[in-house]
């Protein structure tokens, strides 16, 4: 059974930076996009950041340039290195990774259970 494993989550000042871990586990999974959504309370989930097997990535612009997605895909793990932090970043993550099944050869989109930042003023 593959399922994403997150790490890193707490609480933090203003200004201050956390490192969010994901690992997929499962030797039996293609990993292909993986990357990290946020949902604060009362608010949509949304997209945070993006990073591609191919080294392609994607950021929301109310983060660029104080994120960082990255990658060791013979871990299959990623990586969010979150800088600069404002409490509007306040919000629980999910890491998201989708992937081909190698024994069943379907396709499936994996969730994380969620790791809170709390980022105070």
């Amino acid at each position: 059974q593959v399922q994403l494993v997150e790490s890193g989550g707490g609480l933090v000042q203003a200004g201050g930076s956390l490192r969010l871990s994901c690992a997929a586990s499962g030797s039996r999974f293609s990993v292909n996009a993986m990357g990290w959504y946020r949902q604060a309370p009362g608010k949509q989930r949304e997209l945070v950041a993006v990073a591609t097997s191919g080294g392609t990535t994607n950021y929301a612009d109310s983060v660029k340039g104080r994120f960082t997605i990255s990658r060791d895909n013979t871990l299959n793990t990623v990586f969010l290195e979150m800088n600069n932090l404002k409490p509007e970043d306040t919000a629980v993550y999910y890491c998201n990774a989708g992937g081909v099944n190698l024994d069943t050869w379907k396709y499936r989109e994996l969730w994380g259970q969620g790791t809170l930042v709390t980022v105070s003023s």
